[in-house]
């Protein structure tokens, strides 16, 4: 049966929303501290208690309202709202990058340096630790 056959089925909701979240069974299992039969039971419940459907909206980040209320038509319509031909086809949003990724890289490169410097600065500790215990012998 299709979930036109049964809209308030929400384990097929739950389903089709994890399906287009391009998440694999295995994957909500993990994020909800299960195994992957326990979401195939989920999935092909017609009900499910609302603290555990609040877990799944969570690990799905969605809200529960989303899930009761999925329909493959409004999925449908929210994609076309996209391809209307009311306006130019070219919009920019002003969405640009704020910050500079070079500057990121220069911070990280620093960031591994510290790490390594760190790190030569225990290991010559370690060496002088056990130096001092072959002499003590």
């Amino acid at each position: 049966m299709s979930t036109l056959l049964k809209p308030n089925h929400i384990g097929r909701k739950i389903s089709r929303i994890r399906e287009l979240r391009d998440m694999k069974q295995e994957a909500l299992a993990q994020a909800l501290g299960t195994n992957q039969q326990a979401i195939s039971a989920i999935e092909n419940s017609e009900t499910i208690e609302d603290a555990k459907l609040g877990e799944i909206a969570k690990a799905l980040g969605v809200s529960v309202e989303a899930i009761k209320n999925f329909s493959e038509e409004g999925v449908i319509n929210y994609f076309n709202s996209f391809t209307d031909n009311k306006g130019p086809i070219y919009t920019y949003t002003g969405n640009y990058c704020t910050f500079n990724p070079l500057d990121k890289l220069v911070e990280s490169y620093e960031e591994n340096k510290r790490l390594y410097e760190r790190l030569v600065q225990a290991e010559k500790e370690k060496v002088e630790y056990l130096e001092n215990i072959i002499k003590g012998k």
